[in-house]
């Protein structure tokens, strides 16, 4: 690897100076390519700390546009973003951040038809999306292509997030085989969120993500942590591979992508 340079030496001093990060842990950093699905209250902090961090290459997805009501809580935006498409916004406020960092926009909504060309060129996929269909989507992809897959999601007050390695660990559909039907669970824009909230659940996936690129720590891989923030508790719930999972046992039934379209169009 490349020496790091006195504008990254101090840039991310404060982090090197950890004993388990260094300089090989900043060079791992700098090299790592990562994409992050969603800029919305969860990709907002992924997206930033990521790149604060020293992230080499990051690849950013959206199809949507800043609106008023995404303010409270998706932090790479302000007033005079609204209107403008988030992949843009969230470039330019990057940019501005951490012009060493490469970004990689991707104004378009995953489908079967496009997301394994987008996956395959990064490391690891963090999943800030807001919908069902996207999660599935990411999930079988992931473990199709064997990629790392940091998942997070929240509602009103409460949050969660778990990793997912392909073969050495549950999926998402261990969890959930199949997604609800259209209408059964709320989202945000029916059911409200705890805009802080969007702030702690992305931070950690951001931590996990940057302790599965160095090599250090314990991942949250077999267990999924649930953040209630009106008690103020903690709990990490353990988690195990289902033997009859559909994508991720040893004779799936999964073998395709699949588009659930019928959650979008009701």
């Amino acid at each position: 690897m490349v020496d790091l340079d006195q504008d990254q030496l101090g840039r991310y001093s404060r982090q090197i100076l950890l004993p388990d990060v260094g300089e090989a842990g900043q060079k791992k950093l700098l090299a790592a390519k990562v994409l992050v699905i969603g800029l919305g209250g969860l990709g907002s902090p992924v997206a930033e700390y990521l790149v604060r961090a020293g992230v080499g290459t990051l690849g950013i997805v959206d199809s949507d546009s800043v609106e008023v009501s995404n303010l409270h809580r998706q932090t790479l935006f302000n007033a005079e973003d609204i209107g403008k498409k988030k992949t843009a916004a969230a470039q330019a406020y990057l940019h501005k951040i951490n012009p060493d960092v490469k970004i990689i926009p991707h104004d378009l909504r995953l489908k079967s038809n496009n997301i394994m060309a987008i996956i395959n060129d990064y490391d690891v996929v963090v999943d800030g999306s807001d919908n069902y269909p996207t999660r599935y989507l990411i999930n079988d992809a992931c473990v199709l292509s064997n990629k790392i897959l940091v998942h997070g999601a929240f509602l009103r007050f409460e949050g969660q997030v778990t990793v997912i390695k392909p073969r050495k660990g549950p999926c998402f559909r261990c969890l959930f085989p199949e997604p609800p039907p259209n209408g059964a669970v709320p989202s945000c824009q029916e059911a409200g969120v705890l805009g802080a909230l969007a702030g702690v659940i992305g931070s950690i996936m951001a931590a996990e993500a940057l302790k599965l690129i160095i090599g250090i720590g314990e991942s949250l891989v077999g267990e999924l942590f649930v953040f209630d923030s009106l008690g103020m508790n903690f709990r990490k719930v353990k988690i195990s591979r289902n033997s009859k999972c559909p994508v991720c046992n040893e004779k799936p039934t999964i073998k395709e992508l699949i588009d659930y379209d019928w959650f979008y169009d009701g």
